[in-house]
């Protein structure tokens, strides 16, 4: 495993680009499986609204328990999940409150914006982490247009001790004021993005799982730890849907 000083120079160095395609290589059997009966939630709750962070330090939405578990291995630089978190969340939640499906992001962090929003994210309760996601990657052209007007700034992180290298990155991609309409104070999100500890973490993470499960491109979905080869919802769905899955 490399350094962590040198997975942060990695970090900042990655070029950015709006869109990569994914990298499945394994669907689920042919055939197809009877519908599977929803399952209801805990009394007082809704699967809708359960979180639950997994081991992989992903966020679950849903049961976490549910016979399906769909995983997005996602970057908040990408443009094509930004497309899937506009077009496929919605439905897919619907799946979700069925308590069958459970949905599960992980980061593939790939630039130093996409390490301090998936830091920033994380930054408060539990239960914000999928919505100031999505949220963001529905920003996601504007995040670039800050960071190409703040091109000196951006550039000038590099040489910062990293306990500074973060704040300055969301600064110069307008991150701080985005997130602050949001709920997270500057002050929570200057003391996240100097969390070298937690930043180590979700680089290591990232690099890790991608290298044990051959993930090399956002979005990649696996179903039951499988890899699928589709990275949208039209050609997702089908797949939910064979599986055994049904909306309310």
């Amino acid at each position: 495993m490399k350094s962590t000083q040198t997975l942060f120079k990695l970090a900042l160095i990655a070029p950015l680009a709006l869109t990569l395609t994914a990298c499945g290589e394994e669907a689920p059997g042919e055939g197809e499986s009877a519908a599977i009966a929803a399952i209801p939630a805990p009394d007082g709750t809704n699967w809708g609204e359960t979180i639950t962070v997994s081991a992989e330090d992903g966020y679950i939405l849903g049961n976490p328990d549910a016979p399906l578990k769909l995983v997005e291995y996602a970057s908040h630089t990408c443009g094509a999940c930004a497309n899937f978190s506009a077009t496929g969340k919605p439905p897919l939640k619907e799946y979700v409150a069925t308590g069958v499906v459970s949905f599960e992001q992980r980061n593939l962090v790939r630039d130093p914006i996409d390490v301090a929003v998936a830091t920033l994210v994380r930054c408060g309760a539990k239960e914000n982490m999928q919505v100031l996601s999505d949220q963001a990657w529905g920003n996601l052209e504007a995040i670039f247009a800050n960071v190409n007007a703040n091109g000196a700034a951006y550039e000038a992180a590099g040489e910062m001790p990293v306990e500074q290298r973060f704040v300055q990155i969301a600064e110069a991609a307008g991150l701080i004021d985005f997130f602050a309409a949001r709920g997270l104070s500057a002050d929570q999100q200057r003391a996240c993005l100097a969390d070298t500890a937690k930043i180590e973490s979700i680089i290591n993470n990232s690099q890790t799982q991608a290298e044990e499960l051959g993930i090399q491109a956002t979005p990649t979905f696996l179903l039951n730890g499988r890899k699928l080869d589709v990275n949208q919802w039209n050609d997702l769905e089908p797949l939910l849907q064979r599986a055994g899955a049904r909306q309310e």
